[in-house]
């Protein structure tokens, strides 16, 4: 064989394996995201501004909490440990805080 014949066929085996590895890392069809899976909301452990999303009426989304461990306001935790979060104001919940 000459060099350039080895030279395409292992350039084509290249892009065929770095093919297949990023087909194996895409979500199948319906699966969540591997964060999505290994983290939950959780509500009331967020300090002022620095909340994910769902701060309440009269905002917009993250960031805009306007109090620490605002109730309406969510954070990204890892899954489980929500409800071990404890506040000055209580534990951290999967649900809304009511104040």
């Amino acid at each position: 064989m000459t060099t350039r014949t080895l030279s395409l066929g292992a350039l084509a085996l290249a892009a065929l394996t770095s093919g297949a590895a990023m087909a194996q890392t895409a979500p199948m069809d319906g699966a969540k995201p591997a964060m999505e899976k290994s983290m939950e909301k959780c509500y009331g452990v967020s300090m002022a501004g620095k909340n994910d999303c769902a701060a309440g009426p009269g905002t917009t989304c993250a960031g805009t909490s306007k109090m620490d461990y605002q109730g309406n306001a969510w954070k990204h935790v890892p899954a489980g440990t929500c409800t071990t979060i404890k506040t000055p104001k209580g534990m951290g919940s999967l649900t809304p805080i009511k104040a």
